[in-house]
């Protein structure tokens, strides 16, 4: 069985859906991407880069005087992950709920549930 993943915060995700977005960067690359819609310090993106790599999300290497960053693990793998730690803590376990919580959303659009009814009919043909 696989080691779950360590939880991950919010700041922590968007950081590492920038180094998805990418392929790699060093600090100042994140920090830049992310001036472009909030103010953020150059030690705070350093810090949790560390911690991404700590936590086995991203690695790095020296190159110069840099780190640079990369993903460690693919984006499905921590979808996955992080996905299966709520089914378990908010939904005890139960997938049904974990899907019906999501269909009865006021966010979802019709084109939305609509896309989700015709995944689970596919899913009984297979």
């Amino acid at each position: 069985m696989r080691k779950p993943l360590n939880q991950i915060g919010e700041t922590e995700m968007e950081i590492l859906n920038i180094i998805w977005e990418l392929g790699e960067g060093s600090v100042s690359d994140v920090r830049d991407r992310m001036l472009e819609y909030r103010d953020v310090a150059y030690t705070t993106v350093m810090t949790i880069l560390k911690n991404l790599a700590d936590k086995g999300y991203l690695r790095y290497e020296e190159r110069g005087r840099s780190y640079i960053y990369s993903p460690a693990l693919k984006p499905e793998e921590v979808r996955s992950g992080l996905l299966g730690n709520l089914l378990e803590k908010v939904f005890k376990g139960s997938p049904k709920e974990l899907v019906q919580a999501l269909v009865q959303n006021e966010n979802l659009s019709d084109a939305d549930r609509t896309e989700i009814r015709k995944m689970i009919e596919e899913m009984g043909d297979e």
